[in-house]
């Protein structure tokens, strides 16, 4: 499972080639998935890479690398890598004395009672990102893959959820993990399509920071897609500027 450039998955870097082979997403999707190991890429990186892509009985790799790196994208676009995202990371600093409004919305931790509505909106919720965008992955697998995240998330892989409700509808979610003593990232962040225009992605932003700054924690990160401007925007407005931009590769060796 992939998170912000992260992998929930035993691996190891091979010596012959920098690929690390992701055990969980291979499982999931059913294809032998890799990733590169390195931020750039050059000429005897990719001389094995072919020899152990045969051998390891790789199907697809994943390469994400700096979008300022003109050599590693003219490599890898000549290697038949393909784009696949751009991979924006925004960040806020934050007060420990600043408290963010949240809205005037419910905002509660989630609930194992929530699980039904939480997974349906994560089925919707994230059309905008690279596995939906790469054909070699079917679109029910891609679904499946942000149901499971939530699921995961709720029962410990995130350090705290948040849910926003409108009535006795769930409106929308937002994942929190902490990364070190100071800092933390947003994971998940999706809005029911009914409740959009109504203030829910904000007050769970909102209540995010809130949580982050009450755990000591002085800086909040998030990674977004450069096709989702929306998200981009939202965060924007809620005091988050960008960091940096990457682009993801998908190479399909047989494709």
């Amino acid at each position: 499972m992939q998170q912000s450039g992260r992998t929930v998955s035993n691996c190891r870097i091979d010596m012959v080639a920098p690929c690390e082979i992701l055990e969980w997403d291979s499982s999931f999707f059913g294809r032998r998935i890799a990733r590169l190991g390195v931020r750039r890429l050059t000429a005897a990186i990719l001389t094995n890479l072919d020899d152990w892509v045969v051998k390891n009985q790789i199907e697809c790799i994943y390469f994400l690398c700096q979008a300022m790196d003109s050599e590693s994208i003219a490599l890898a676009e000549e290697h038949r890598f393909r784009l696949a995202d751009i991979r924006v990371t925004l960040e806020t600093r934050l007060n420990a004395d600043q408290v963010h409004a949240c809205e005037n919305l419910l905002v509660r931790r989630a609930s194992a009672g929530q699980m039904g509505a939480l997974k349906a909106i994560a089925r919707l919720s994230h059309k905008e990102t690279r596995f939906y965008h790469d054909p070699h992955f079917q679109q029910s697998r891609c679904d499946a893959l942000y149901e499971t995240w939530i699921e995961k998330s709720c029962n410990g892989y995130a350090d705290m959820v948040y849910t926003v409700e409108l009535g006795e509808i769930v409106a929308g979610y937002i994942t929190c993990h902490l990364d070190n003593e100071t800092a933390g990232h947003i994971g998940l962040l999706a809005v029911s399509e009914i409740a959009r225009g109504k203030g829910v992605g904000s007050a769970l932003i909102h209540a995010a920071m809130n949580w982050f700054a009450g755990q000591q924690r002085s800086l909040v990160t998030v990674v977004t897609q450069g096709r989702n401007i929306g998200a981009q925007r939202l965060y924007q407005r809620c005091e988050f500027v960008t960091r940096s931009v990457e682009l993801w590769y998908h190479y399909w060796p047989t494709a």
